[in-house]
């Protein structure tokens, strides 16, 4: 844990013991083509999503176990994003096919602590607040049996049939969006997941709703807007503008590199293979622009140049693609905690023509570094037929990058 405990609210349910179920099994399709593994581990503030959330309830005084229930293929992820909380009162197990599965396997592992009351909540809400936390359990001491957090719905609600032609407005009178953590009764959740089990019930979209089929009796409480499920790549990229600080450290990396021109057929710049009568000499692809953009981004974190990672006296590296270097420096950046912005490359070369080329250059520094397009940019110019460059015995990069790291 990175922080001590302490105490969020002494309210009416300091008497009772409380079991947090985080669940975090998912495989997150919605979120598709993320790198590292599943949404709840993409890093949001430098660190998973997941984190997050656990240490939110982890730290609230009123919270006496923690169980995370995570994907059997995932313990390794889990691990790495619970390396700097207290896990002495947190139990992780593996979930099932279907989340209603999972939330039973949480269930199961709890009957060990034997708690009074039960939080469920989604593993990618990292934002819910300790306001929120406190409602639940508070209505629950209050002698609610289950107790939903959800927001009224603002939207104009439609209905359309299968050919998306509207058939109805929908009254949002009374319409609310369910959040978690939703709060029960440990029996009674419990017994209603049991029985949904037995009669082979597995389409249930939340858990209130098996206390609803149980003809149970659910309390709303007030939920928060900030308190967000992330499901999507952008959903993921506004959470991470939500938790950067506010004055943000940005920081600037330079670098430059020159090859020297040697009979060929082609050259490689920004990891596009350019037509030309000669090629550019080097121990790898000898790609100036993408040595000289790794080099910027290694200067962002002080972790030295391309030569330290990839010294070109190592044999494994001859013919390299360069863009194995750039993305082994991207990697450092991120794991410094660190947010590429920007990144500028300006080529110096009298031939071969740039131009028509720019634009794939520029879409494959975006897919090398996994950011925008548009925050990507290549130029070019050439040097006035002044000296070796001008001579056409070489090319030149210089690149700049653009970080914005995160308080830790």
């Amino acid at each position: 844990m990175r922080l001590g405990k302490h105490i969020q609210f002494m309210s009416n349910y300091s008497d009772h013991k409380i079991a947090a179920i985080i669940v975090a099994a998912g495989r997150g399709e919605r979120a598709g083509g993320l790198k590292n593994g599943p949404k709840q581990y993409q890093l949001v503030g430098n660190r998973p999503i997941i984190a997050h959330t656990i240490e939110k309830f982890e730290q609230f005084e009123g919270i006496n176990h923690v169980i995370v229930v995570s994907h059997k293929d995932d313990d390794e992820l889990i691990a790495n994003a619970c390396a700097d909380i207290d896990r002495k009162n947190m139990t992780i197990v593996h979930g099932g096919a279907t989340r209603q599965e999972s939330v039973l396997y949480g269930l199961k592992a709890a009957m060990e602590i034997e708690p009074d009351f039960v939080l469920i909540h989604d593993g990618v809400r990292p934002f819910v607040s300790d306001e929120l936390i406190n409602g639940v359990a508070s209505a629950l001491a209050n002698g609610h049996e289950a107790v939903l957090p959800a927001v009224p719905v603002v939207d104009t609600l439609k209905r359309a049939g299968s050919d998306m032609m509207i058939e109805d407005t929908v009254s949002r009178e009374n319409l609310y969006a369910a959040q978690t953590p939703q709060g029960f009764a440990f029996d009674a959740i419990l017994s209603a997941h049991l029985e949904a089990e037995r009669q082979e019930r597995f389409d249930f979209t939340d858990d209130c709703a098996l206390i609803e089929w149980a003809d149970g009796k659910v309390l709303i409480v007030p939920g928060d807007a900030d308190n967000t499920k992330i499901t999507t790549t952008e959903d993921i990229k506004m959470a991470n503008e939500k938790v950067m600080p506010a004055f943000a450290d940005v920081r600037t990396g330079n670098g430059y590199d020159v090859h020297q021109l040697v009979d060929g057929d082609h050259v490689t710049l920004c990891g596009i293979d350019i037509p030309h009568n000669k090629s550019l000499s080097g121990h790898s692809d000898a790609d100036v622009a993408l040595h000289a953009l790794t080099d910027a981004l290694l200067a962002t974190c002080g972790e030295g140049d391309i030569g330290d990672h990839f010294p070109p006296s190592d044999p494994q590296w001859k013919g390299a693609a360069s863009y194995i270097f750039l993305e082994h420096a991207a990697q450092i950046i991120r794991d410094h905690g660190g947010i590429i912005t920007n990144a500028d490359v300006s080529l110096i070369a009298e031939q071969p023509k740039i131009g028509p080329h720019r634009q794939k250059m520029r879409e494959n520094l975006g897919k090398i570094l996994d950011i925008d397009v548009v925050r990507c940019s290549v130029k070019a110019t050439t040097n006035e037929k002044i000296g070796f460059i001008g001579r056409e015995e070489g090319i030149a990069a210089i690149a700049t990058a653009t970080v914005v790291y995160g308080a830790k």
